[in-house]
């Protein structure tokens, strides 16, 4: 390879922009996903009910104490011997980054409840409401502007995690960028061009973050 050719990227536009999609898809979905199940784990947690209570603690401290990429390789491999069928590389790790980020996600949120101060809780709870209105009318609001800045440098996280997807064949931005360095030789151009974008989109997420913490009211 004799000097620097980034034609081979403009070249390589719809395989770069196709890896990119799956990427966003992915991140989108397992923050969705990972809320919602990170919503029910914390409430869970915080419930008076002490078995379930235990039983999510345990979910939560298993998933954080292993790897994303041994999550995905669980269910790509694991999964389809158990219920005697494939289930496809893009549910598996679909469902694999749910679970994952769902037990992020549940620590964010049960710490930013657990903010609350405790005068509300008992407040609400005087006027007669139940534990699941008091989370969803009087603890949440407050819990989510607190907590936005969190989720969205988690959200970051998980979108340079969705590299990882690599591992059951799946083309998100990092693998076509792969792709296309070793099909067309030019490793520099594409790997500096990849490391480009992860940098532009990761240091926008970083500063929506700090603009969430400075001005919660932007929640």
């Amino acid at each position: 390879m004799s000097g620097f050719d980034f034609s081979v990227i403009a070249d390589s536009l719809p395989s770069l922009s196709g890896g990119l999609a799956m990427s966003f898809m992915l991140t989108a979905i397992a923050m969705a996903g990972g809320l919602i199940l990170g919503l029910i784990l914390a409430i869970v947690r915080l419930s008076n009910i002490r078995f379930v209570s235990i039983i999510a603690a345990l979910y939560v401290n298993g998933f954080r104490a292993v790897p994303l990429i041994l999550v995905i390789f669980w269910f790509y491999f694991l999964v389809p011997l158990v219920i005697g069928r494939p289930v496809g590389a893009l549910f598996s790790v679909i469902i694999a980054f749910i679970m994952f980020e769902g037990a992020y996600y549940s620590e964010i949120l049960r710490a930013g409840m657990q903010s609350v101060r405790r005068g509300q809780w008992q407040a609400a709870k005087a006027s007669g409401l139940s534990f699941l209105q008091i989370v969803r009318l009087v603890v949440l609001p407050q819990a989510l502007r607190k907590m936005a800045p969190l989720m969205v440098t988690q959200g970051v996280i998980l979108f340079q995690d969705t590299s990882l997807v690599y591992v059951v064949s799946l083309h998100d931005f990092m693998t076509s960028a792969s792709i296309v360095a070793n099909t067309q030789n030019r490793m520099v151009e594409m790997y500096v061009f990849a490391a480009a974008v992860y940098f532009i989109l990761c240091t926008l997420g970083s500063a929506l973050a700090e603009r969430l913490k400075r001005n919660p009211t932007l929640a």
